[in-house]
């Protein structure tokens, strides 16, 4: 028995069958073996049965499945991925209501120019960071892991690039250690650094492509360093992000703020649960978010567990420990 039948509560199932009736329509629904199907089950937290084209929900939210599935099936001239039906569950769960069912399309918001040319925010709060990047010189992201904070932002990096909005992009973090010292790894400083730019890397490359990528950095229209390297340098006409901004102390936040220059944008994002500062030490993205605030020209964009983009149990995960916190203070 799967752990999203131990979890489902009890209900009447709602009942239904998918029209018209076509084999090869239901077969890139269900996916190989019906993992899609299982996707889905786990998504919504419930039940579902399924007989040929005739289906059985049970759960809390089993209204909203058929509505997906039915959603799905109209969607499914080609073979759905765990991919589509993934990120599909997140678009559903945010959309309204009136939306859901037709086939159609869940996009909002600004259409980026990157190699990923159906991306866009699949969130309402998605949407809102996408806009405030676009509409303001400095944006705050701010929320926990897997709602899209970073990605968006160098996807809104490259997209300014590619249209000739910047001249290069930026991208940078603190080199702080999360359990793990420095001084042990191998290799120079740069191979010690290189770990924890990587996220950066990996999303440059789902963008533009690797090959792109390093021609782009031999030219240095691409930089990506540890954000100690950012002092005494002023950043002009260029795309910057500052990512895991939550292990900045006030005073390399404030060094950071600084460095904006003629023609530039920034993004800065964090986590403000997950602090690997020393004890003792106050996160300059906490200060940031308190002293800057009601600043003209700043945008922030807080996002929740709802805005989860990976697999459907991340955001039950976020929610399990962000219960477990509140109980603890």
């Amino acid at each position: 028995m799967s752990s999203a039948k131990t979890r489902a509560p009890k209900s009447r199932p709602v009942e239904f069958a998918l029209a018209p009736v076509d084999n090869t329509l239901l077969a890139n629904l269900c996916g190989p073996l019906d993992e899609n199907i299982r996707q889905i089950e786990t998504g919504f937290d419930v039940i579902i049965r399924r007989r040929s084209e005739r289906f059985s929900v049970t759960g809390e939210q089993a209204q909203l499945t058929a509505d997906a599935i039915r959603h799905f099936y109209a969607m499914a001239r080609q073979p759905l991925s765990v991919d589509d039906i993934q990120l599909g569950l997140v678009e559903l769960t945010n959309a309204p209501v009136r939306r859901i069912g037709n086939g159609d399309k869940l996009t909002d918001g600004p259409q980026l120019v990157t190699r990923k040319t159906e991306l866009h925010g699949r969130t309402p709060r998605q949407v809102e960071y996408l806009k405030a990047i676009q509409e303001h010189d400095i944006t705050f992201g701010i929320g926990p892991a897997g709602t899209g904070k970073t990605y968006l932002a160098v996807a809104s990096a490259v997209d300014a690039f590619e249209r000739d909005l910047v001249q290069r992009i930026i991208l940078t973090r603190p080199a702080v250690e999360a359990g793990e010292r420095l001084g042990f790894l191998p290799g120079d400083l740069t191979q010690k650094i290189d770990p924890y730019l990587r996220p950066l890397y990996d999303a440059l490359y789902d963008l533009m492509g690797a090959d792109r990528v390093a021609k782009l950095y031999e030219k240095r229209a691409i930089e990506i360093a540890p954000l100690a390297f950012m002092r005494g340098r002023t950043l002009n006409h260029a795309f910057i992000i500052l990512d895991e901004a939550q292990n900045t102390t006030p005073e390399q936040m404030k060094m950071f703020l600084t460095r904006i220059g003629i023609g530039a944008k920034a993004v800065v994002t964090g986590d403000v649960t997950q602090i690997d500062l020393p004890k003792g030490h106050k996160s300059g993205l906490k200060e940031a978010m308190e002293v800057l605030r009601d600043v003209r020209g700043l945008a922030f964009t807080e996002f929740r567990k709802e805005d989860v983009v990976r697999h459907p149990l991340v955001a039950r995960i976020v929610e399990a420990y962000e219960k477990r916190s509140q109980q603890s203070s």
